[in-house]
């Protein structure tokens, strides 16, 4: 599942420096994400071989233990992170309103080609279906 290539390209022209964060963020703003979905063992048996699973939505918790709700540009970058995760396509503006509710930030593509943060007065705009804020 590839992705949209004029996202690709504005976030390929940000880390180049050729494009600011706010042409990255609007071409993010209303695409399609890939979300990783994982299987966790909650409960094994007495040998330690599983017994019960659940399905769930990793997230990051940096240092200073924020929490931040993964997403990729497309099925490659998640094999980068996780090659057993599970691929859930899934629209930008929900992704952006669940990290608002959920965590302090989306990371997209944390295994690369690209690494993209939104936090903070981003996030809550994207959330709020608002375009990205101008830079200061």
């Amino acid at each position: 599942m590839a992705f949209d290539p004029a996202v690709t390209a504005a976030l390929d022209a940000w880390a180049r420096g050729a494009a600011g964060e706010h042409e990255a963020l609007t071409a993010l703003a209303a695409s399609r994400f890939i979300v990783p979905v994982v299987a966790m063992l909650t409960e094994q048996h007495d040998d330690g071989t599983e017994k019960e699973t659940e399905m769930a939505l990793p997230t990051l918790v940096g240092k200073d233990g924020r929490k931040a709700v993964i997403a990729f540009t497309g099925v490659e970058s998640l094999r980068r992170w996780n090659p057993e995760a599970r691929p859930v396509p899934f629209p930008a503006p929900r992704v952006w309103e669940y990290a608002a509710a959920e965590g302090d930030a989306v990371v997209v593509d944390v295994a690369g080609p690209v690494t993209l943060a939104v936090e903070g007065a981003r996030l809550s705009a994207l959330a709020s279906g608002e375009s990205p804020p101008l830079p200061h």
